[in-house]
């Protein structure tokens, strides 16, 4: 793909003292590695490193241009005569110039955006589902993997840099994609990966204590989230707003605060906002009468249009809001209801969310499932939701990752300890930090909720500290019983763990499939020699 630099600087704010006209640009890159002929380089300030210092390496493997931010004019005046393009803030620049490099590949698409702290991918997936049975041919960017046109691929983060994202939606676009659902991260909008795009609907899920080693303070972690209503949805899109009701039992209603924010901003504007919650008090979407079951949950959800009844595998509150919210979206859309109705009666299986582990035995086995929950809110929802299935005991396995909020750290072990009748603290994505450090700050939240150590019998009520993780899980597995959950949280879908030594591959499923299949073999082998004594 070739363009010209003057078309590609089209609509971005720039100076340059060089005549671009001419100019043939073969890639865009901001990373010197991977500059080529012909070139277009963009200097990006990061966490760890100035694209600025390598403008000299990008010019000697053959840039075509450069684009630099305005406050590096003193020391970047000329660089071997190439073409110097300056800009406000290159981050920003990059999305647009992406954009036009890949013939802005939105325009023929119908974006959707989730952004909140949990509920995200799962609600991605719910969503998929539902444009499907609409008619439309959807593609998915999020934290599992991209997808589209039966086609799935790894995903390094869950909102791509923009010149892989642009690129990403190109591709769909010619697939011939319809809708694309897109994860929106607090980092991706801090970062500016999403300029260039106008979303025709956006969901706001919820916003709990997460990534404050990033944002510092809630505050800044809301401003982040609000940008996608505020800055990146089209004046005719739709405002999808999770809010909470008096049973949510929260001191702080960020959903609410957005939804006045929202209305605010987008006065006379001629898109849709919508309130989504559990009950229908100040709400346009609203769910009535759920029942909970093993495996499934039934509920009716209100729409302006009419009511659907819902029959879904997925179960929990925290799923039931990730239903509701998407049924907002769907309304946003004007999706036909019958078609949402047709969707949630699906099987909906989402890898990682209170993903079932089971093994071909017939013999019973504890329930074992592994989720993601990161994060306190998280972890609370899904062990309160395993709660109320009854079991004899539940168990739960899960650590923190490191270079990461501290402060969560604590506040997680509190929860487990208070709800959960066995705790298996063990090493998460430790990352550079010390796992020893990571899993004292969650035993000081564990025993602040009253819990003792486990002793040697497999019936008791207790924690334990296990740093290898495939350890813990065959700790937990192995001290569960026929009537027992183990919840192993924390990781969900990722197939790695990262410590100082690297990335290694590490799958919880795996991992526990397999400790289910050594305690049926145990078991087979318990009976077989009952049997044998016996006669």
């Amino acid at each position: 793909m070739t363009k010209q630099l003057s078309d590609i600087l089209l609509g971005v704010g720039h100076a340059t003292d060089h005549d671009v006209r001419g100019v043939t640009i073969r890639a865009v890159t901001a990373d010197s590695r991977k500059v080529e002929p012909g070139s277009l380089f963009i200097c990006i300030v990061g966490l760890a490193a100035d694209g600025h210092a390598y403008v000299e390496a990008a010019a000697a493997k053959g840039a075509a241009a450069i684009v630099a931010n305005h406050d590096h004019r003193h020391n970047l005046s000329s660089v071997h005569g190439l073409p110097v393009i300056w800009v406000e803030d290159s981050r920003k620049a990059m999305g647009d110039i992406a954009a036009a490099f890949y013939d802005h590949p939105a325009a023929g698409l119908i974006l959707v955006g989730l952004t909140g702290t949990n509920g995200k991918t799962t609600t991605s997936f719910i969503l998929e589902a539902i444009i499907r049975a609409a008619g439309g041919n959807p593609g998915v960017i999020g934290t599992v993997n991209y997808r589209y046109g039966g086609r799935e691929f790894p995903a390094p983060f869950t909102t791509p840099e923009p010149l892989e994202l642009q690129r990403l939606l190109r591709e769909m676009a010619d697939d011939g994609v319809t809708h694309v659902i897109m994860e929106v991260s607090s980092h991706a909008l801090a970062q500016h990966r999403i300029q260039g795009l106008l979303f025709d609907a956006a969901l706001f899920t919820n916003l709990t204590r997460d990534h404050l080693d990033f944002h510092h303070t809630m505050e800044a972690y809301y401003q982040a989230k609000k940008r996608l209503f505020v800055d990146y949805l089209k004046d005719t899109g739709a405002a999808v707003v999770m809010v909470a009701g008096l049973e949510d039992g929260e001191d702080s209603d960020w959903g609410r605060r957005l939804y006045d924010d929202v209305r605010a901003a987008r006065f006379g504007r001629a898109g849709t906002l919508l309130a989504c919650g559990l009950t229908s008090e100040g709400c346009d979407v609203s769910a009535s009468d759920p029942v909970f079951r093993c495996g499934e949950t039934a509920v009716s959800v209100q729409t302006a249009r009419g009511r659907i009844e819902v029959l879904s595998n997925l179960v929990g509150r925290f799923n039931l809001k990730n239903i509701v919210g998407a049924v907002g979206v769907a309304e946003g859309l004007g999706l036909d209801l019958a078609a949402v109705g047709r969707a949630l009666r699906q099987t909906i299986r989402v890898p990682g969310r209170l993903e079932a582990i089971t093994v071909a035995a017939n013999l019973p086995l504890p329930a074992v499932f592994v989720d993601y929950a990161h994060t306190p809110d998280a972890l609370e929802n899904v062990l309160t939701t395993l709660r109320q299935l009854g079991p004899q005991r539940l168990l739960v396995v899960f650590g923190c990752g490191g270079d990461r909020d501290p402060g969560k750290r604590p506040l997680m072990g509190e929860i487990a300890g208070r709800l959960a009748d066995v705790v298996i603290i063990t090493a998460d994505n430790s990352r550079s930090e010390s796992t020893a450090d990571i899993m004292a700050a969650i035993e000081r939240g564990v025993a602040m909720a009253g819990m003792g150590r486990l002793g040697a019998e497999t019936g008791g009520r207790g924690y334990a500290a296990l740093a290898s993780r495939d350890g813990a899980i065959a700790e937990a597995i192995g001290r569960a019983g026929t009537g027992d959950i183990v919840l192993i949280s924390g990781k969900g879908h990722e197939t790695y763990q990262i410590t100082n030594d690297g990335v290694q591959f590490f799958d919880d499923r795996l991992e526990a499939a397999k400790c289910l299949k050594v305690k049926a073999e145990r078991q087979k082998s318990e009976a077989g020699c009952q049997a044998s004594f016996g006669s």
